[in-house]
């Protein structure tokens, strides 16, 4: 990974002493305000950091140089001083501007939300594309920031005679940035080519993919591993999971399905990472199923499946079928009560096996709805048709005559439609 961004939480030997602070204005209230701090001190804690208070502001506006007004950074910065706190968090995100101007007055680091998950991706990110990813998102955040953080800047001169070849420190920074940002874009798109031939090859054999997604530490890894004994890292803790995993399912009709285990999603997921994720985020997308896991135990369960609605409209993803998964019932009798309330959804307990045979049956029935098992008659001589038959479809029964193979074979609509002509009639 490239240098950290200045003020992030990474790589330090200590735990940084943290300041929450959040805005009440016009459209939300102070419970929606405490909620979303609430959330924040568990992504400090998850970063390696103590949050030691919280300040709460009402306002009608952020105010354009500080976002706090000018009396509140005054006390903030004696809080700070009272606490000895090393960096103050903003829940809402700064601009550049807003970040140079609050370091000044309040003598320290000052960062927002967005900093704090580029820091927890850069943690835990570990397959060479996971990093890139990150760096590639921290990057993005980084170049509008570079201005005022303390570099001797050389002073480029201007005139008559004096104009050359020369550049600011600042110019240089940026761009070798851009440099690194660009290789890094490149090497994501290769990625991605090799994604998308991996992804011609699973089509060509028929396998039907299902997407895990849903608010981070809802449980997708803990469910990834129980359906198909992956073996996946499932710990109670924020952002495990950066880097797809993709195992396989057997359905009790005997197709087998595809399950690939995504990154998780939070309320405002900043759109720096979403972009740079927008290659492992194209598992959602292209999907046949979308499995959307709910903590049924979380606070504001309703509040986090909008949140992850958001992102799937964000990457192209909310046309996908979706079936909803109440997980963690063992946990709280809300999520059973949620999953009443929410039509079509399954209540289960990845960590217990509560419900799976449930889901398992559903997504079954769910993956039918598009797929259909169809009899082609195919003539032995017409061998380039029964090896396309093969190609595009899962077979699940052939009956061999003298001059013809009767194929039940499982095909989507497309399938079906080039293979119209020797479809057996009912």
């Amino acid at each position: 990974m490239s240098t950290p961004l200045p003020g992030t939480l990474i790589d330090r030997s200590f735990r940084e002493r943290i300041i929450l602070v959040g805005v009440v204005l016009p459209g939300t209230n102070a419970e929606e305000v405490d909620a979303a701090l609430d959330e924040l001190a568990l992504l400090v804690d998850t970063a390696g950091a103590d949050v030691v208070h919280r300040v709460v502001q009402r306002r009608d506006r952020p105010d354009p140089a500080t976002y706090l007004g000018r009396g509140k950074v005054e006390e903030l910065a004696g809080l700070s001083r009272e606490f000895d706190a090393d960096t103050v968090v903003f829940e809402n995100e700064l601009s550049p501007a807003q970040q140079r101007n609050l370091e000044k007055l309040l003598g320290r680091t000052a960062i927002d939300r967005t900093a704090v998950i580029l820091d927890i991706f850069a943690q835990n990110a570990r397959s060479p594309e996971g990093k890139a990813q990150v760096e590639l998102a921290m990057l993005r955040y980084r170049l509008p920031r570079l201005r005022g953080r303390g570099q001797s800047l050389s002073q480029q001169a201007g005139g008559i005679g004096t104009r050359g070849p020369g550049e600011t420190q600042l110019e240089v920074d940026r761009r070798r940035l851009v440099r690194r940002m660009h290789r890094l874009e490149a090497d994501l798109r290769d990625v991605e080519r090799t994604r998308r031939t991996q992804r011609r090859s699973r089509q060509r054999g028929r396998n039907r993919e299902l997407a895990l997604v849903g608010y981070t530490n809802a449980g997708k890894s803990t469910l990834l591993n129980v359906l198909t004994d992956a073996g996946v890292p499932a710990e109670d803790r924020l952002f495990v999971t950066l880097d797809p995993r993709t195992r396989q399912l057997a359905l009790p009709g005997g197709e087998t399905v595809l399950v690939t285990d995504t990154v998780g999603f939070v309320r405002n997921l900043p759109h720096e990472l979403v972009e740079a994720f927008r290659t492992t985020l194209d598992s959602v997308r292209l999907a046949d199923l979308v499995l959307h896991v709910v903590d049924g135990s979380a606070p504001d369960p309703e509040g986090q499946i909008d949140a992850v609605n958001t992102v799937l409209e964000e990457i192209g993803a909310a046309a996908v079928p979706q079936l909803l998964v109440i997980n963690k019932a063992d946990r709280s009798e809300d999520a059973a009560v949620l999953a009443k309330r929410l039509e079509g959804s399954v209540c289960i307990s990845a960590a217990t096996g509560e419900g799976l045979d449930t889901l398992v049956r559903n997504i079954a029935d769910r993956l039918r709805v598009a797929d259909r098992v169809v009899a082609l008659e195919i003539p032995w001589a017409r061998g380039d048709v029964l090896a396309a038959v093969h190609r595009e479809g899962e077979v699940v029964g052939q009956e061999d005559g003298e001059s013809a193979a009767t194929i039940h074979v499982i095909l989507d609509e497309a399938g079906r439609a080039r293979f119209s002509d020797f479809v057996v009639a009912s």
